[in-house]
């Protein structure tokens, strides 16, 4: 599995409220919770794997929407 070539996925459940931030497709090997309802992923040699933040709407303005911005370039809304 590795990371190269694997394009990052955000994911908003709005059924659990749970917002998802998939950086590379590898397994997770051990998850801290850094925070209250914020949960980091990491694999087995230590890079973070995705991040997870609970109960989103109470934590970000507008969860069902993003702003994708490249420094320098034009943004991306979705």
């Amino acid at each position: 599995m590795g990371g190269k070539g694997f394009l990052m996925k955000i994911i908003y459940d709005p059924d659990t409220d749970t917002l998802s931030l998939i950086f590379r497709e590898e397994d997770i090997a051990e998850s801290d919770e850094i925070r209250e309802g914020v949960i980091i992923d990491y694999s087995k040699d230590g890079k973070i794997v995705s991040m997870e933040i609970l109960d989103a709407s109470e934590q970000i303005s507008e969860p069902q929407g993003i702003v994708y911005e490249l420094k320098g370039k034009e943004k991306i809304i979705a």
